[in-house]
């Protein structure tokens, strides 16, 4: 019987493929099993490559055309694409957290494991983009430097479309007074809730808002409601699980 294929959750909005990818469908074990597509968290190395190799495989795209970045919690966004492959993973392309293609056959990945992914799609300049923003890189707003990114190269903003995918949501996102403070301020009441004496964010709310302040249209922005947080049988989680965990890879193919 052949092994389990890699399983993602999916926007019905975006044109390409594409996916935010769960936990199912790879060979890692213990806490990272068994799709952990981190490199960084302990899990064995040969283990995360063999689980790329099957992310691909079930994507139908190329190893070696995979771009991803070192993800340092900031508002950096990247263009990448240039140079041929060598029929592996390619290192990753600097320091940033969103990352932009229009190379035909290429696609762009963040990876992890409560922070907020977004996957962007210029369906008109045939351009994606896949940005990871954590609560620092949704208070710089990183979603509207990649929206500048990819208007600077010609796009519309009211003719991008976006998919905000699985993350930590305001039911599980228990943050200090001083933070919520800090988005009452910066992004209205609506992305904060006091309950029972906790005070709790909803970084995808205050990703979407961005989203619309940067030009998009609203029936072009999707937000997925999945939590990590909540479902540990089909999402890893850094809150959840005290920091030992795996990575899951969110991705799309530039494929038009």
């Amino acid at each position: 019987m052949p092994p389990p294929l890699p399983s993602f959750v999916r926007s019905s909005l975006l044109p390409v493929p594409h996916g935010f990818a769960t936990r199912a469908g790879g060979v890692s074990e213990g806490a990272y099993a068994s799709l952990n597509l981190g490199f960084a968290v302990g899990d064995l190395r040969e283990r995360v490559e063999e689980n790329h190799r099957r992310l691909a495989g079930a994507v139908g795209a190329a190893l070696e055309a995979l771009h991803t970045v070192k993800q340092v919690h900031g508002d950096q966004v990247v263009e990448v694409g240039a140079g041929e492959g060598t029929g592996t993973l390619r290192p990753p392309a600097g320091e940033a957290d969103a990352l932009w293609t229009e190379r035909p056959e290429h696609w762009v990945a963040v990876g992890t494991a409560d922070c907020v992914p977004i996957l962007l799609v210029d369906p008109q300049g045939r351009r994606v983009a896949a940005i990871h923003s954590g609560w620092r890189g949704t208070d710089a707003r990183i979603v509207a430097r990649a929206v500048e990114s990819l208007t600077a190269r010609g796009a519309r903003p009211e003719r991008l479309l976006a998919a905000v995918g699985p993350c930590i949501q305001r039911c599980c996102y228990v943050v200090s007074e001083d933070l919520g403070e800090r988005f009452t301020r910066g992004f209205g009441v609506e992305v904060v809730a006091r309950e029972g004496g906790e005070v709790k964010l909803d970084l995808s709310r205050a990703v979407r808002d961005t989203l619309l302040g940067a030009g998009l249209k609203a029936a072009h922005v999707d937000v997925l409601p999945d939590c990590t947080a909540c479902d540990g049988g089909r999402f890893f989680s850094h809150r959840r699980d005290a920091g030992h965990t795996g990575r899951h890879l969110n991705f799309v193919v530039h494929r038009f």
